[in-house]
């Protein structure tokens, strides 16, 4: 007896000095390591990770950039049954403990000793994890386990409990790039916390430990497995009833991956989007939350859209059928699993959907979209598919559906007008849409291309195609700013000019067609499209003289040809320069610059910066009580870049000459800012007036079909078909259209701006201006209506009515009685 009270004794002593030792090595260890542990009060404000949004004027997600999923809630927000799943899967006595759980720590302890060493998992609660995640690394150490006890101790100190499970729930991945529980319930189940059944909760909390393994798309065993374990364990501690628990079991696995549901297509103005606003803020922009709301419309982007997408499918349609996009030899047992492994390839784009042919016949083909999906095409779905020649001549009418279809080969199918399913094709020409507010360039609808999937490179701001006669307006402008008139005469006839570049030291330019009517007005000739009234007009006025008055619509000297061929539109252009070129036209004469980005705000809805663009503002005090006189632009005004990148089929993402306005955000006054005053009302007025005369009797006058009075615009067509365009306004919107090839092949015979361009300008008009009144410019003082002889182009009673400056009216009558006094004395000469 006294042996065993003397070795109990020992053992007492022993497991005294054991305890003395353990706390005096915990004690050293934390002497040792409190320097460098870190200060957890940053964690009462830390921000995570959250991806950049991209939104429309009207509050719609344009995109989402950023490589991490994450939706911060606060803990209030979060449901109590989903809380209780967290702690049964994760650490139930998370609201009990200090902050480490000794009894896990010690379990933890004994597996090493009996495993020989191995770090199994286990013992960590959610305040160790979260302080790992926080601060450390996830190696297995002896020593970061250490430094992960003693953090979590210091966040208990610091922290509540309720502020470190919301840290957890915020913070954790939880598989699929999705960061806490808000981000991959919407990406599992496409729900928010609140609408999640208690079977989803378990299964969501069962994510926290292997989240790339076990989650509820990868290894859906497992993850069923471990759900009903977490099930068991909120049974176990009172969180739900055995009525519950019952139910949820039973509950399949329903998740399936939910993408952020994009809702305005607006794929190249989210890149330029992203691209000026990592420009403005730095790197952190895509992590920080920021919520970037753009000038863009959605329905105005739609239209876009649709316009765009609906007219070149037509033009590809006029030139043929290229064949299928690809084929696949198919065995005779062919089934749904060889069919998805070829199609596994293609995506959708622009709603024209991939499918394999199955089945063909003379007079209908079977084609396969998805396991959930067949269509039957019949012939007059295919109907239109002569074979592609090339883009002046196609082959001739299909006389079977088998003719244009074979087992195999992978197509193209897109809903028609009546939302039956046909035969489509992506087509291979381009084209690209750029819609400005005239008032202070705001941007109201930009297409870079037919599908930012295919081509990123973007048109609207980065092509460098040639104007053609659409850049006529400008020349004119010049002009009347030079003392020429609507009604001046200008010869329609053959001109040759010395140029020692071409082989024969001659140019002699040509109208489109080829005729020549004489002298005329340059009313009529700008409604006809004179090439050659503005080559003579531009050679009267003086070439040094034009390329500096273009300067006032944004333009570059070395964007402007030093030769004659600038009159036939040979500079080098973007549709976007070309909208804010006309927007002078729309707006009374102010030079406006485009921007796109109206507002960014922090991830708290606090606005960082607020755009104040320079505004036309015509009738605002600020510019009624400062009266400028117009004149070119000031030298740091931006300008259209001189050389947009050349078209190719890999282009970088650059915002043209659209700019981020000056910063108001921390301005309460927000002063009007006032665009510069580039050329006279009243030529502005001149200008309008003929290219509204375009659409009425010209080259535009299929723009007639949308019954409005106060549409201009003009057509513009290069050599061999390169380019269309129609670029028009009124004073609510300035629009440019461009089609083309990035090759710079041909469009094909015929394919003038009127046939190519002018429809997708239509359709856009025809949608964005649907129930709105006529908006266009009123008559200026120093306007006066006058009766001229439309062969002299000089007053005459009871001649045909025309408008011009009140100046050039006195001038001109002069010029007409001194004409009829020649007139008379040769009359007189004639008689004697």
């Amino acid at each position: 007896m006294r042996i065993l009270k003397r070795l109990l004794r020992y053992a007492l002593i022993l497991a005294l000095v054991g305890v003395l030792l353990a706390v005096g090595a915990v004690g050293v260890a934390y002497w040792l390591i409190a320097p460098r542990l870190p200060s957890v009060a940053v964690l009462r404000d830390y921000h995570m990770q959250v991806p950049l949004r991209v939104l429309s004027s009207d509050g719609r997600l344009i995109a989402s950039f950023g490589e991490t999923r994450r939706i911060p809630v606060r803990i209030a927000d979060v449901p109590q049954r989903l809380k209780n799943a967290v702690l049964s899967a994760e650490d139930a006595d998370f609201y009990s403990h200090p902050g480490v759980d000794w009894h896990g720590i010690a379990r933890a302890g004994i597996h090493v000793i009996l495993s020989g060493g191995d770090k199994g998992p286990g013992g960590s609660t959610i305040t160790q994890q979260v302080a790992r995640n926080f601060f450390l690394s996830p190696e297995k150490l002896y020593s970061r386990k250490l430094t992960e006890m003693f953090i979590a101790l210091r966040m208990e100190n610091e922290l509540t409990k309720d502020q470190i499970l919301e840290l957890y729930i915020n913070k954790m991945f939880l598989g699929h790039r999705s960061y806490g529980l808000a981000a991959a319930a919407s990406y599992y189940y496409g729900k928010t916390l609140d609408q999640l059944t208690v079977a989803e909760s378990a299964t969501l909390a069962s994510t926290f430990q292997l989240p790339s393994v076990v989650n509820p798309l990868n290894n859906p065993k497992r993850m069923l497995a471990r759900r009903d374990w977490v099930l068991g364990q909120m049974l176990s501690n009172r969180f739900i009833t055995q009525a519950e628990y019952d139910e949820a079991v039973k509950e399949p696995n329903d998740a399936y991956p939910h993408e952020q549901q994009i809702e305005v297509d607006a794929p190249y103005l989210a890149e330029m989007a992203r691209q000026q606003v990592l420009e403005k803020l730095g790197n952190d922009a895509l992590t920080e939350g920021y919520v970037v709301k753009t000038t863009v419309p959605s329905d105005s982007q739609q239209a876009a859209n649709e316009a765009l997408r609906t007219r070149l499918a037509s033009y590809d349609r006029r030139h043929g059928y290229r064949g299928p996009e690809g084929h696949e030899e198919l065995p005779a047992q062919a089934g749904p699993e060889d069919f998805d492994r070829v199609l596994a390839g293609y995506t959708s784009i622009a709603g024209m959907m991939p499918g394999i042919i199955v089945e063909t016949g003379a007079k209908e083909a079977r084609v396969y979209l998805s396991a959930r999906e067949s269509v039957t095409l019949d012939f007059d779905t295919v109907a239109w598919a002569r074979p592609y020649v090339n883009e002046g001549r196609a082959g001739a009418a299909p006389k079977g559906v088998d003719s244009v279809l074979k087992r195999g080969d992978v197509i193209r199918l897109s809903r028609g007008e009546k939302g039956e399913w046909e035969l489509t094709q992506i087509p291979a020409v381009q084209a690209a849409l750029v819609a400005l507010d005239p008032e202070d360039g705001a941007v109201r609808a930009l297409v870079g291309g037919f599908s930012f999937v295919r081509s990123k490179f973007n048109r609207a701001v980065m092509a460098a195609r040639q104007p053609g006669s659409s850049f006529k307006p400008f020349l004119y402008s010049a002009a009347f700013d030079r003392g020429f008139t609507p009604a001046s005469i200008v010869n329609d006839a053959p001109v040759v000019f010395p140029d020692p570049s071409r082989p024969d030291g001659q140019w002699a330019p040509a109208n489109d067609d080829n005729k020549f009517d004489g002298p005329m007005r340059l009313r009529e000739a700008l409604v006809k499209s004179k090439n050659l009234v503005s080559v003579r007009l531009l050679d009267a006025m003086g070439l040094r003289y034009a390329r500096d008055y273009l300067q006032r619509f944004g333009f570059t000297p070395d964007a402007l040809p030093q030769n004659l061929s600038l009159a036939l539109g040979t500079a080098s252009v973007s549709p976007m320069s070309m909208a804010r070129g006309y927007a002078v036209f729309a707006n009374g004469g102010y030079l406006v610059t485009p921007y796109f980005i109206s507002e960014i705000d922090d991830r708290d809805g606090k606005p960082v910066y607020l755009a104040n663009p320079e505004r036309a503002c015509a009738d605002c005090q600020e510019r009624l009580l400062s009266p400028t006189q117009p004149g070119p632009p000031p030298v740091n005004a931006p300008a259209v870049a001189a050389r947009p990148a050349a078209a190719s089929s890999t282009g970088g993402s650059e915002t043209g000459d659209a700019v981020l306005p000056a910063d108001a955000h921390g301005d309460a006054t927000r002063a009007p800012r006032l665009a510069p005053h580039v050329i006279d009302v009243r030529n502005d007025y001149l200008v309008t007036s003929l290219m509204q005369d375009v659409i009425k009797r010209g080259t535009g006058s299929a723009a007639r079909e949308l019954g409005r009075d106060d549409l201009a615009g003009k057509t513009g067509s290069t050599n061999d078909h390169r380019d269309a365009w129609f670029v028009g306004f009124n004073s609510d919107v300035s629009v440019a259209v461009w089609v083309g090839f990035d090759d710079f092949t041909s469009l094909g015979k015929g394919e003038f701006g009127a046939k190519a361009a002018l429809p997708i300008w239509m359709d856009y008009m025809g949608s964005v201006l649907k129930d709105r009144p006529s908006h266009t410019l009123s008559m200026p003082p120093g306007i006066s209506t006058v009766q001229i002889d439309p062969g002299s182009g000089l007053p005459s009673a009871g001649g045909m009515p025309e408008i011009m400056k009140v100046e050039d009216v006195d001038r001109l009558r002069q010029q007409a009685t001194q004409k009829q006094e020649e007139d008379q004395q040769q009359h007189a000469y004639d008689i004697f």
